[in-house]
């Protein structure tokens, strides 16, 4: 298998796929394609011969082409055999739930708080509307940790998690007040210290930050 990813300050769906490929403890190959801007669209135009969204990432298994960052992370999760969703129907639905939450980008909170902004060392503040659904966000994943009883989302890792690991660095970096979700606090300490994040973010530290020009209140 081949992933095609991306920038590791700069693609956060790139990240989850990845993450789900080393969770899983599959072999693959990996070729970084640089989504920084200007070559940002002549990369992507390239990765658009083979890949109909023309985006990062995309999954190559022989002849199969796998290109979004949710199909990545269950093609990843069947082929090991399934263990990072509940086996229980009704919490699998439950995760998938947060998936797709994810996957739609949080009511518009991670388009507006850029996951390059995760590196920055002067952050901005957050707006009131952002600082508003991001304690909606908090307040769920306080909920799900305490029905739970942890220390995952769904008791036992899963695909939520690794999905969420781009917001957590996102929320965690700019949000104060984190002191009122203990259960929230304890699990991003647990998910940042995971082997496959630790050395992902290792070498999205090690880059040049990415700026944005629209990060701004």
């Amino acid at each position: 298998m081949k992933l095609y990813s991306g920038t590791r300050n700069a693609s956060s769906w790139a990240f989850r796929a990845w993450l789900a490929l080393k969770e899983c403890g599959l072999e693959f190959n990996e070729e970084i394609v640089d989504i920084r801007p200007p070559q940002r669209y002549a990369n992507l135009s390239a990765v658009g011969v083979f890949s109909p969204p023309a985006a990062v990432p995309v999954l190559v298994d022989g002849d199969d082409v796998i290109f979004d960052s949710l199909a990545i992370m269950e093609y990843a999760n069947e082929l090991d055999g399934g263990r990072l969703l509940p086996a229980d129907m009704k919490k699998r639905a439950r995760a998938r739930s947060l998936l797709a939450w994810q996957h739609s980008g949080l009511s518009n909170l991670c388009p507006r708080l850029s996951f390059e902004s995760s590196f920055y060392p002067d952050q901005r503040d957050m707006s009131l509307k952002e600082v508003g659904e991001a304690r909606r966000v908090f307040q769920m994943w306080e909920s799900e940790l305490g029905c739970s009883d942890g220390p995952y989302l769904a008791g036992d890792l899963s695909l939520a998690d690794l999905a969420f690991v781009p917001t957590v660095m996102r929320l965690f970096s700019h949000m104060a007040g984190l002191e009122k979700w203990p259960l929230s606090c304890a699990w991003e300490a647990r998910l940042m210290a995971r082997e496959s994040v630790v050395e992902w973010v290792s070498e999205a530290r090690a880059l040049p930050v990415v700026r944005l020009t629209d990060y701004r209140p």
